[in-house]
Order: C-alpha cells, then sequence, then structure tokens
C-alpha cells in the first residue's frame, strides 16, 4: 500500500470489516453458453464470424468458435455491482476499464471465473480503482483489466 493509499483512507476504515478496503475481493463465475453468444452478439450487433459461424473459425489457429471480449466486460461489471452491493449499494458508477487485455480465447462451452480486487482508493475524488481478472476453468487467465469506480 502506498502513502497516498494510507493517507486516503480514514483509520476507522481500515478494518477488515469495511466492503470497499484495499484487499477486498468478490467473484462471478459463469459457463459461457452458445445461447450467451448469440444473445449477446444480437443485443450488441456484433454477428461476426469469430462468434457466431463454426466453420469460418475452423480454418483459424481457435478451431472453433470464440465468446465476444466485450462479453467478458460484462462479466467483469458484474463484480462491480456485488462489489457495491456488499457496501450498501452507496451509489456510484463505472468510470470506465483501462488496460482492458484479451489474453486467451473464451470458447462456448468454457466456465469463466472473473476476481475482483479492489486495488486503489481516493475517498477525497471518490474513487476506487479495482484490479479484474478473468480466468477459465484450467485457471488459466484469459482478460484482465483495472476498473474505476466513482462515488456520485
Amino acid at each position: 500500500m502506498t502513502a497516498h493509499q494510507m493517507a486516503s483512507i480514514p483509520a476507522h476504515e481500515e478494518t477488515a470489516g469495511d466492503p470497499l478496503a484495499i484487499g477486498r475481493s468478490v467473484t462471478f463465475t459463469k459457463t459461457v453458453g452458445e445461447s450467451d453468444v448469440y444473445l449477446f452478439a444480437g443485443v450488441s450487433g456484433d454477428l461476426g464470424p469469430n462468434h457466431v459461424d463454426e466453420e469460418y473459425m475452423r480454418k483459424t489457429r481457435y478451431g472453433r468458435r470464440i465468446a465476444h471480449g466485450v462479453l467478458l466486460i460484462g462479466y467483469m461489471s458484474t463484480c462491480s455491482t456485488k462489489l457495491i452491493e456488499s457496501a450498501g449499494n452507496e451509489p456510484m458508477v463505472s468510470y470506465g476499464y483501462d488496460h482492458v487485455r484479451f489474453v486467451r480465447p473464451v470458447f462456448i462451452g468454457d466456465t469463466v471465473t472473473v476476481t475482483y480486487t479492489v486495488a486503489e482508493r481516493d475517498d477525497q475524488r471518490g474513487e476506487i480503482r479495482s484490479d479484474v481478472v478473468a480466468r477459465n476453468q484450467d485457471d488459466e487467465v484469459v482478460a484482465v483489466a483495472t476498473h474505476i469506480l466513482r462515488r456520485v
């Protein structure tokens, strides 16, 4: 923890009972189904062959369809919602994701677990930054990001 982080957290909030304390983690696990991919394709308009055309993808190094990266960001968002709920639904909004990387493909049928960990807090700005890591059922990292929440 940096000196800046220590200074931004009042002493009474350094306790383990603080749902927004640095180091606090929440997780979300979901098996990516074919319906998830098709529904997301329809909602987003992203009907790219990477996601909906099995024959097209058989000719690639992946050999099969992959889930949308932005679908994984949706799973990340679920974790931020869980964190906010644990804090009593304090009014907060997403200020975005920094350093998003899709490290490995996620295939239909993969089970993804997202771990969302509070990494930094600036109480004067009302901002929380969290490290987000998504892993597949083989414990391989498939996506990473930094998420920014702001109090409103």
